[in-house]
């Protein structure tokens, strides 16, 4: 009498087909993302070589931008598109965190939906309505903040304005047209972009460490100082990494208020300034073949700059827990 014996059936894995093709799909469009990067950072490169061949270092250490004396450099202009985005962050920060919180910890629920879709309006404004806005109505007000911090924090070189500012007749066109107005326009245009992600990564902190500080006799404010906080650190990182890359990158509003000035200074409450963006918009229709090669030089630079911070911010974000629950 034999005995049958039994055997696991042989199984073999095969993927679905709609699954092979959802995921060729996704990694297509991963491979073209970074192809277009690859392919942005190679062209203006390419463009770039003679202006880096003609001038060498030179091109990074020359204030002047002055094509018809053979003056070309962006040292003056790396350092104003630095102070603008500088100042657009140190305000827009802490406004982004301070509304981030209030509509994901504080706000009613018929208010908190009202108040995402302001945000997500005010990311859906032109940039040239921010600049009109700015030119017309913020400048004519902005000079006298202006003038206050340089009468009374003159003393730092960031205040510091060549004039008498205790004079009784004070030179307002002097604090027109600065850094410090076009950073105040920039930081309610990346204000928005910043807030909506720290929101959405503060909605998500888990429930049971929130009932579990609670249950502990946590206060609210307790609960968002030891859970909502320390959860969401990657979104407060990666919230303002991202709108310091728009705000290195925005064109329309700086051309609109700041002056073209092309010198090496820290004060950014006197008039004038140009940031990499401004000059290429204003540059670029009027460029010989050589000019056109150093507003790409100009523009690798410029692309250089961002693609740090978001990589910088990339591996800041992918560190933390929130950027880990994230990524998953």
């Amino acid at each position: 009498m034999t005995t049958q014996v039994d055997r696991p059936r042989p199984v073999r894995p095969s993927v679905p087909v709609s699954d092979r093709v959802f995921r060729g799909t996704v990694r297509a469009a991963g491979i073209a993302v970074l192809v277009i990067m690859g392919a942005i950072g190679l062209f203006l490169a390419y463009q770039a070589v003679p202006t880096l061949r003609q001038f060498g270092w030179g091109f990074f250490t020359e204030p002047s931008f002055i094509p018809n004396q053979e003056k070309l450099g962006i040292a003056a202009v790396g350092l104003f598109t630095l102070q603008v985005a500088g100042v657009a962050i140190v305000l827009a920060f802490p406004l982004a965190l301070a509304t981030a919180l209030y509509i994901s910890e504080y706000a009613p629920a018929r208010l908190r939906r009202t108040l995402i879709a302001i945000l997500d309006l005010m990311a859906a404004i032109p940039s040239v309505v921010y600049g009109l806005f700015g030119f017309v109505f913020l400048t004519p007000h902005m000079i006298y903040l202006s003038r206050w911090l340089s009468k009374y924090l003159g003393f730092l070189p960031f205040f510091d304005v060549r004039t008498d500012v205790n004079a009784a007749s004070w030179e307002q066109s002097l604090y027109t047209s600065s850094p410090f107005i076009a950073g105040v326009v920039v930081a309610m245009m990346v204000l928005p972009f910043a807030a909506s992600i720290m929101r959405e990564v503060f909605s998500q902190a888990p429930l049971g460490e929130r009932e579990g500080a609670l249950a502990l006799g946590s206060t609210r404010w307790g609960v968002i100082r030891s859970v909502v906080l320390p959860f969401g650190k990657g979104g407060v990182i990666g919230g303002t990494m991202l709108a310091l890359g728009r705000a290195l990158g925005e064109t329309i509003a700086v051309v609109m208020i700041l002056a073209p000035v092309f010198d090496i200074r820290l004060r950014i409450l006197e008039n004038g300034g140009v940031t990499i963006s401004s000059l290429i918009a204003l540059r670029f229709g009027e460029a010989t073949q050589s000019q056109l090669s150093s507003l790409m030089a100009a523009g690798l630079v410029l692309f250089l700059f961002t693609l740090v911070v978001n990589t910088v911010a990339s591996t800041i974000v992918a560190r933390t827990r929130s950027g880990s629950a994230t990524e998953i």
